[in-house]
This record gives C-alpha cells, structure tokens and sequence, in this order.
C-alpha cells in the first residue's frame, strides 16, 4: 500500500497543527476526551470534531493503536498492523486540515481492511500459508476510494482462510475470538473485520461477502454489515471466491457509518467484470428519512424454520418494532430458491487451479479449505452455464419480490457462533450458517445486518433487512429507523 510521503513541510505543518490544537486550551482538549473514549466516537462523531479542529486525526489514529495493542493478544483480529505508516498519513491528513482542506466525513478516520484486499507493498495473504509472502503491486479500487477520502488505514485484519467459510477459526494466523466471548468465533470469513469494530480497534472495517461473511458476522459481534447491490462497489483486486457471488463492504458501529463508507466505495470500474454503472449517491442522505409508508415483507420459508428460540423470540420482537415504525407487515412474502452451487464451486476453483497443481502449495492449504476447493474440479461447463443462466434470470426478475412489499426482514442467522475450540474439531455445516445470507447474493440485492438483541449468554443476534435492486437508500433509512428505536447498538462488548 502506498502511503503519501511525508515532506518537510507536512512535518511543519503537523507540528503547526498540533501547536493549535494546544493553543486552543482545555476546553478543546475537553471535547476530544481521553484515547479510550476517542474509539467510543462514531465515523458521524469523530468526522464532525476532525472538520472543527477539535479532534486530530493523529491524536485519534493513536487512540485505536493504542486500543489493537491492548486487545490484540486476545481478540488477534489483526495480521498486519501499520502503525507508522497510519501515524505518518494521519499527520499528513492533519496538516491538510489546518491548511483549509477537508476531503469529507472520512477525513482522519483510521480503518481496517481484510487481508484479501490488495493493498500494494504490503503483505496480503488471505489468512493462508499459501500467499504467507506474497506483497501486491497494487492496491484494490476501493482502497484507492477509501484513501482519497482521507481513511487512515491501521492494518490487515485476520479472516477465515481464502474467505472460504464461516468461523475465522481456519487461518494460518491463529484463530479470531469474539469480543463479546473469547471462547467463541467471530463469524466469517470477515470475522477479524467485524471483531475489530466490536472491539473499537478500529472505526469501522472492509468486509467481503460472497455467500454471508459481511452479514454473518457483524451479526456474531453484534455490530453493523452492509453488502450492496452486486456490481455497486469493485471487487478488482480482492482475492476472489467467486466474482457472480462476491461483494466489499463495511462493517461499522452504526448504520449511518456504514453509509458514509459505502457512499467512498461505490463507482464503476471498467476493468471488473461484474461491476455495474449506477447514479453516484450520497448513501448518508437516507440516514433519518422517513420510513412510515413503507411495507415490510416477512418470508417465513426457510428463513424462520430451525432457529434457536432465543433468536426466534428476539427477530419476532424486532418485527413487532418495524410494525409501529412502518406502514405493516405482509407475511406471506417468498424468496424463490436458485441453485448457484455450481457458479461459486466452479469459479473457485478456477481461480486456485494452478495453486492446487503445485505440489508445494497444495500442502500448504488447511485440508478444510482444500477440501471446499476440490469440491468445484468436476463442474461440467454445461452445469456452470445453466446454474450461471438461472442467477442471471434471478436477477433480471428479482423486481417481483418487492410487487406488495418495499422491503424484506429476516433474520440473519439461525444460530448463535460455535465455540473456536467445537468449531476446530469439527467444521459446522456451513451450508445450514449461510442460509440466510445466501438468497441475496445470488438474487443480487442490497442487505444489511444490525443488532436486534442479545442471548441470555450475552451473544449478540443480528436482523437482516434486503430491499430491491440499487435501493441502498431504502434498507439504510429503514434500518437506521429500528437502530434509533433501540438500544441494542449502544451495548459495548466485554473484551
């Protein structure tokens, strides 16, 4: 990752900057508060104090430093920390705020990205042995997005290997631990993502989600997910599993963070396939719009079947919320089954084909990853094209979904993260963990996680609201709507 040199004259003016700040005295030093109280900040928060010249970005780039050296030995969401680099761009972005310019509501805000975004010069390994050395020459597109507009980025976080399944339990760094239980697994693939946000280890995180792994688990740790409309954001440069299913996004303390982050990542880009022209939106515009004309769609089958009772009782009640936000519920909503098993295990293993035939890096895979890789060597041409044609057609007709309804609420899982140590012994059934998720990466469309409750235990429960084609807008206003009804966003984890 290229960081923006840092001049004698940037050193000038940070230092000018800092001697402001000082200047302005205790009451300014008052409203920037203590460094474990600066991570507590929202992006909204923080962003506003940056534009004021009440908060630094290197006083608040230190704050969650400070916090991933605390957390990480037990929580080890990251796998590369970039503490001077980060420091150096933060003192960079500061001087450019006292010098007038401000690049918007990211200016100064310290993230973290997954390590399957490429990011040039620096180690992006996919949690496996496998790309243990291998350093890009390039960044992603949306890292491009995210640093011109004025991201600090703090590391690469852990994940599931090859974002091949769901417990960040599988990683040739070690396994990601829940902040809200350390005995329990984060969720995944973008487990280190969303346990960094719970743990205020950084402000909010890129995700990637092909099957679940934005969604599944920010639900686990009991933070905000949002994965777009297929195509909204670049997937170039991301390590792939499979470019019809895969999606970036943030994962965030609030859904009006994860606005502000997405508003930086969308755009076309005419060298990723998938990638869609659309108009350019200020997602953040949506956050308070009204929500009371709105018709909610509750598709029973097979969302709701097999669900721990702690999550059934929780979902039920979160519905009942959205009833007296909106203008009702219609139960009998349906979300046609497509089977894209043949799509995501065909291009899967195309991508790792060359990987696998070399002797010395097959062995480096988990044999769990491996295994799941294989499993897309037999795909006829004819079965990837037919399963492809029905995606498709699922897609073109997905509009039907919403004919009585605006959106669609769900829960996003049906059970509560398994223990790492269960989980090590014996992977879970991924199929049964992304059921949920699934449906709306294969139709395409805009959904989102966000806190509804808790278990008696203490582990987080996620609620899932999908709307139509490009109405980003719509799912954010409404789950805003249900944030601000609730509390269940302002629990901080344990950790």
């Amino acid at each position: 990752m290229t960081e923006p040199s840092v001049t004698r004259r940037d050193v000038l003016e940070a230092a000018a900057a800092a001697a402001a700040l000082a200047a302005a005295g205790p009451a300014a030093a008052q409203r920037s508060g203590s460094g474990d109280e600066l991570t507590k900040l929202t992006i909204d928060e923080a962003g506003k104090r940056i534009a004021a010249k009440q908060l630094s970005p290197v006083e608040l780039t230190r704050a969650y430093l400070a916090r991933i050296e605390q957390l990480q030995p037990r929580v080890n969401a990251y796998i590369t920390v970039l503490a001077e680099q980060a420091l150096a761009h933060a003192r960079a972005l500061e001087a450019e705020i006292m010098a007038g310019k401000n690049r918007g509501p990211l200016h100064g805000i310290p993230i973290g990205l997954k390590d399957n975004i490429d990011t040039a010069g620096i180690l992006t390994t996919a949690a496996s042995a496998v790309y243990a050395d291998r350093v890009p020459t390039e960044d992603a597109p949306v890292v491009t997005k995210l640093r011109d507009a004025g991201a600090v980025f703090l590391g690469k976080l852990n994940m599931h290997e090859f974002a091949y399944g769901g417990t960040s339990a599988v990683t040739h760094y070690r396994p990601v631990h829940n902040p809200w239980n350390l005995k329990r697994a984060p969720g995944g693939s973008s487990g280190g993502s969303a346990a960094a946000v719970a743990a205020r280890m950084c402000a909010a995180a890129l995700g990637t989600d092909t099957a679940a792994s934005v969604r599944y688990p920010a639900s686990c740790c009991g933070v905000v997910g949002l994965k777009a409309t297929h195509g909204l954001a670049s997937i170039r440069g991301i390590v792939p599993l499979s470019e019809m299913h895969d999606h970036v996004g943030p994962l965030a303390k609030t859904v009006a963070d994860s606005a502000t982050v997405m508003t930086a990542l969308a755009g076309f880009d005419p060298l990723d396939p998938v990638s869609i022209a659309a108009p350019k939106e200020s997602y953040h515009d949506a956050i308070g719009a009204s929500v009371k004309s709105l018709r909610l769609g509750v598709p029973r089958e097979p969302f709701f079947t097999g669900l721990d009772p702690e999550i059934a009782a929780a979902v039920e009640e979160a519905i009942r919320v959205l009833r007296g936000l909106t203008s009702g519920v219609v139960t009998d909503a349906v979300v046609p089954p497509v089977d894209s098993g043949p799509v995501l295990f065909a291009e899967t293993y195309a991508y790792h084909e060359k990987l696998v035939a070399d002797p010395e890096k097959r062995k480096l895979y988990d044999p769990i990853t491996l295994g799941r890789i294989l499993d897309g060597q037999n795909i006829a041409a004819t079965a990837y094209f037919a399963s492809r044609r029905q995606m498709v057609i699922a897609r073109n007709t997905s509009g039907e979904l919403f004919k009585n309804v605006d959106v669609l609420v769900t829960p996003t899982m049906p059970t509560i993260p398994a223990e790492i140590e269960a989980a090590l012994k014996d992977a879970p059934n991924e199929i049964s963990l992304i059921r949920n998720t699934l449906p709306f990466d294969v139709y395409a469309l805009p959904t989102i996680s966000v806190p509804c409750g808790f278990t008696k235990a203490g582990m987080p429960i996620g609620l899932q609201i999908s709307g139509p084609r490009l109405a980003e807008a719509r799912v954010l206003a409404i789950a805003h709507a249900y944030e601000q009804a609730t509390q269940w966003h302002t629990r901080a984890a344990p950790v």
